[in-house]
């Protein structure tokens, strides 16, 4: 789908319209398109940004969490005089202060298994801004049983990675791990810790692979997983291959339906190794 571009849209976006792979279809789609962010925390704020400021159309904001004094490290959507607020309020205020001509919904709620398909309904991509594997797992199938993108990021001290999990095109999330690791093998990224721009790095490039799709230009990074080391400066990617016996997507899949995530996995228990929030 293409939207049609006002004036004022015009002159806004007219640094990618004279870009011969956006032009003024690439800049409708992006005004076209719907994409949900789950977590506004690090990699969230990052995100966020860049759709907003890209004008992408609709969206959605994803957290039930207040700003923090500690998040500002790192959240850089959020300021101090919103601490205390919700995030997504936060957020959304910053975003429409750079793009008031885009639609931002909010979501005061954490993404669960009873709410998921219905916040998610609207939009074709969801980003992971989490910092949690039940949620990982839980966007994963999601995106799986509803047919939609999931563009995966997660951060660790100096390390990040980045992918995207699309099972009509590539492996989903459960191909590669099938199984969360054991309770407390992983440490918190309250205990760990994370650099400030470490998120940051992660989360544009996720916002890129986003716009990238969006429009339909290069490579999507289906079927490959980016790692990130800040202190070496270093990426490297990894291929990901499908996997036939896969619990959710394939032929005879286990899964068929949302599951509960945090009864299953424990969120207390076991976190993902980042600290997003």
């Amino acid at each position: 789908m293409v939207a049609e571009l006002s004036q004022e849209e015009i002159s806004r976006y007219a640094r990618h319209l004279t870009i011969p792979e956006i032009g003024i279809e690439g800049q409708g789609r992006l005004k076209a398109a719907a994409v949900l962010v789950v977590g506004i925390g690090g990699l969230g704020s990052a995100i966020s940004l860049y759709l907003a400021a890209a004008g992408v159309g609709r969206i959605g904001l994803v957290d039930n969490d207040m700003v923090e004094s500690s998040n500002l490290q790192r959240q850089v959507i959020h300021d101090t005089p919103h601490l205390g607020q919700p995030k997504v309020v936060s957020a959304r205020q910053r975003m429409l202060s750079i793009n008031p001509g885009i639609q931002v919904d909010t979501y005061q709620e954490a993404l669960s298994y009873q709410n998921a398909v219905r916040i998610a309904n609207d939009y074709t991509i969801i980003m992971d801004g989490t910092d949690n594997l039940p949620s990982r797992y839980l966007i994963n199938d999601l995106c799986v049983l509803t047919n939609k993108t999931y563009i995966y990021g997660s951060v660790f001290r100096f390390e990040g990675q980045v992918g995207i999990f699309d099972a009509r095109r590539g492996p989903c999330y459960r191909c590669v791990f099938p199984e969360p690791p054991l309770t407390g093998a992983i440490p918190s990224g309250i205990q760990t810790g994370v650099f400030c721009t470490v998120p940051g790095t992660i989360g544009t490039i996720q916002a890129t692979e986003a716009l990238k799709y969006i429009i339909g230009i290069g490579s999507p990074m289906i079927g490959k997983l980016l790692l990130y080391n800040a202190l070496e400066m270093d990426f490297q990617e990894v291929h990901l291959d499908k996997n036939p016996n896969c619990k959710v997507c394939s032929t005879k899949p286990e899964i068929t339906q949302l599951l509960d995530y945090e009864k299953l996995y424990g969120r207390t228990n076991v976190e993902e190794f980042d600290q997003n929030k």
